[in-house]
């Protein structure tokens, strides 16, 4: 008779849930119909935005940013802040010389941006290419930036390896020589704006039964959005 191996057992996760349920949370903060969307949909995020910050949702500029490499097609993702949104897409922030969104970006222009507000029961997903702010435009963000976030970004070759923290230290403290009594800091040229330009967004709503409501807008080629409503 042949031996069979036994299977370790699955770590099946119990959801946080409410009142020890071992069920997943219901979401029951909200709902979503056409006629509640903006016919474009950097209008409806900056509406919904705006609600986020009204209700106190915490950081809800937190966002994920996901990329891939080709020819592997391997996929990252980080958590980074949006800091812009213009008439033309969502801009984020980023070292353009070493760090691997960098090399991913530069093999494959198109990204995906994720936002969870647990607060609303909220997600929105923003899909298109990308493209690089000018030195300009980077350069009326950098000069918000606390300064020790301004030598930062000189001094951090970022996702590179380092031999300690010593090594981070070290860099800083050369920067900091170097733009000693200077208070206009330069933006760096590899360090700068990146705008995820929407080819696709969706607005999801949390409902009952993970019968969700979701809107997707689909931008066609003369620049018109479509919204289809998406099953959940």
């Amino acid at each position: 008779m042949a031996s069979h191996n036994p299977q370790p057992p699955r770590n099946i996760l119990q959801p946080s849930g409410t009142n020890d349920s071992p069920q997943a949370q219901q979401y029951t903060k909200g709902q979503l119909d056409l006629h509640q969307l903006d016919a474009n949909p950097l209008t409806q995020f900056n509406s919904w935005f705006t609600h986020a910050q009204a209700e106190k949702v915490h950081q809800p500029e937190t966002v994920t940013l996901s990329t891939s490499h080709l020819p592997s097609g391997r996929v990252s993702a980080r958590m980074v802040y949006l800091k812009e949104v213009d008439p033309t897409g969502f801009i984020v922030y980023s070292n353009f010389a070493t760090s691997r969104k960098a090399a991913d970006i530069q093999s494959n222009a198109h990204a995906a941006l994720t936002f969870w507000w647990h607060e609303l029961e909220r997600q929105v997903r923003v899909e298109g290419p990308c493209e690089r702010l000018t030195d300009a435009e980077s350069q009326v963000y950098y000069d918000t930036r606390i300064r020790g976030s301004r030598v930062g970004a000189w001094a951090s070759p970022q996702s590179a390896v380092l031999r300690d923290r010593g090594e981070l230290e070290d860099r800083v403290k050369e920067v900091e020589e170097r733009f000693k009594g200077v208070e206009g800091i330069p933006v760096p040229g590899f360090w700068g704006g990146l705008r995820v330009v929407p080819e696709t967004v969706e607005f999801w709503q949390g409902r009952e039964s993970r019968l969700h409501d979701r809107f997707r807008y689909v931008r066609s080629e003369g620049g018109e959005w479509k919204i289809d409503r998406l099953s959940p």
